[in-house]
């Protein structure tokens, strides 16, 4: 698969298999309470439940096992502000690789020390995509290794749409399949999936009000790169990929906005309802149904739960 071209459905059947022996499947739960409160048939996808807590996991996955050898001896580089950078760790670990995490300050601290617990070095930069970007590509050069992007690397893409391939198999016919955005690679991964195997199958995506880049961009026409992200959605403040982008374009993807309020009282309806524990960034997708009912009233509903990786002392304060 080219670094420039974005990945078909072929190669998310690939990754299925190539990371079969390392990635779980999770479970698919329901809840009557919250069908009821929603008006429509949901079905959540728990990758909170995958190993290292989230989606990313298959992506980074995929990504490390697709190197050569000799491409993966010099080891893999990335930034992120947690969950990547703690699943490429762990994807790094499972090949004996090393992994170098560019962190940006103010990261949330459970993140960090599970890209530190699973052997990556972490190193930490500005707060900003720039800083994050410059310090990756340094540390690329300085080391050889190879860079693995949190949601720009078609390896990555076609990881995530595994979750989506899972989804359909366990829940049957949606009408509509719904995932978080924030940089771009589930979403898009999730509709080159979608297309695959359910054409009939609407994807949209839930987007924080505090960082709607995609938002702004599909309404737009062209990417925004310099909105300021502000959201409780830490997963979510990354900009829309230029790949990524080109991908909810050409499936038509539509971004829904939900508030930091809605998102957090949907988090509390996870916890309540379906009793496991997912962090804001994956509760968007629910705060989205309940926002918009009026485009879900009585369809079937295929949610994303992306991850559980919640500070929990910040919580229990």
């Amino acid at each position: 698969m080219s670094q420039t071209s974005p990945p078909i459905f072929a190669d998310i059947l690939a990754a299925a298999a190539r990371i079969a022996p390392h990635a779980h499947v999770t479970p698919v739960l329901r809840s009557r309470s919250l069908d009821e409160l929603a008006g429509a048939h949901l079905h959540f996808k728990c990758e909170n439940f995958q190993r290292m807590g989230a989606f990313k996991f298959r992506g980074a996955c995929n990504a490390v096992w697709s190197l050569s050898d000799a491409e993966a001896a010099a080891g893999v580089v990335t930034h992120s502000s947690g969950n990547h950078g703690a699943a490429l760790a762990l994807a790094a670990h499972t090949r004996g690789i090393a992994a170098h995490v560019v962190v940006p300050a103010g990261a949330v601290a459970v993140k960090i020390a599970a890209i530190k617990a699973y052997g990556a070095t972490v190193h930490e930069c500005a707060p900003t995509m720039a800083a994050r970007d410059a310090m990756a590509a340094e540390l690329q050069t300085k080391l050889g290794a190879r860079l693995v992007h949190p949601f720009t690397d078609p390896a990555v893409i076609a990881g995530q749409g595994t979750a989506a391939l899972e989804l359909l198999k366990q829940a049957g016919e949606l009408d509509i399949v719904l995932t978080p955005v924030g940089g771009g690679g589930l979403i898009g991964g999730t509709a080159i999936a979608v297309a695959g195997i359910a054409v009939d199958t609407h994807v949209l995506g839930a987007e924080p009000e505090g960082a709607a880049d995609a938002y702004e961009s599909l309404r737009r026409g062209e990417r925004v790169t310099d909105l300021k992200a502000d959201t409780v959605s830490d997963g979510l403040r990354g900009v829309i990929g230029e790949i990524n982008f080109d991908l909810l374009r050409a499936h038509r993807v539509e971004v829904l906005l939900v508030s930091d309020a809605e998102t957090l009282a949907a988090m509390r309806l996870i916890w309540s309802r379906l009793k496991i524990l997912a962090e804001p960034s994956a509760a968007t997708a629910l705060a989205a149904v309940l926002r918009h009912r009026e485009r879900f009233a009585g369809r079937r509903v295929g949610l994303i739960v992306s991850g559980g990786n919640a500070d929990l002392e910040q919580l229990l304060r």
